[in-house]
């Protein structure tokens, strides 16, 4: 049932969102779903030379993962709630965007990458791609839940994820910082 409801989800299937806002077993299970993409994704954006600052790297990125996921989540929630009065819960959220996130999957294959920097430049316009799909998946899945229209959809995702993002630049700064970050950054700081 999982394999079929991320498959939904990778192919867009109408409703998937719905069924799983209504589904409260799922909560879970989303939660695990950002926690094990965001580690794969993590793995896949922190490749380095040095196996054990990888894999703290990814460890921590993978906090800083679920920490703006659930930010970006409760902002959505909020203004929905507040602004646009829409009736959702935070749990509804999570399960409907907790299932969107399996786009980020797609950030794994950056692994490649620490192989050639000939890859590094093939794979940035697939994780470009992914990055679009997923940020679609995540409209879709908040129009489910919040049942509002798609204008007042899209200023509560964009809202949501730009907390996001700016939790997930100060986890990067941070691991940069401590000489966690890709190889890029560490070949800068003498890595």
């Amino acid at each position: 049932m999982l394999t079929d409801r991320i498959i939904s989800a990778f192919t867009f299937r109408s409703g998937v969102y719905k069924e799983v806002e209504k589904d409260t077993t799922f909560t879970t299970t989303a939660w695990l779903l950002v926690i094990v993409v965001g580690f794969l994704n993590q793995l896949g954006s922190r490749v380095s030379g040095r196996p054990f600052h990888w894999l703290i790297g990814a460890v921590l990125g993978t906090i800083g993962v679920v920490i703006a996921f659930a930010v970006g989540a409760f902002i959505i929630n909020w203004v929905g709630r507040t602004v646009f009065n829409a009736e959702v819960t935070f749990e509804e959220l999570v399960r409907t965007l907790g299932l969107a996130y399996v786009w980020n999957l797609v950030g794994v294959i950056g692994v490649l990458a620490g192989f050639s920097d000939a890859l590094s430049c093939l794979l940035a316009p697939v994780t470009f791609v992914a990055w679009i799909a997923g940020l679609i998946s995540w409209l879709v899945a908040a129009k489910e839940a919040l049942d509002l229209e798609w204008v007042q959809t899209i200023v509560t995702v964009i809202l949501g994820w730009i907390a996001l993002f700016v939790i997930m630049a100060i986890t990067g700064a941070v691991l940069g910082l401590m000489g966690l970050g890709v190889t890029a950054v560490g070949g800068l700081i003498g890595g």
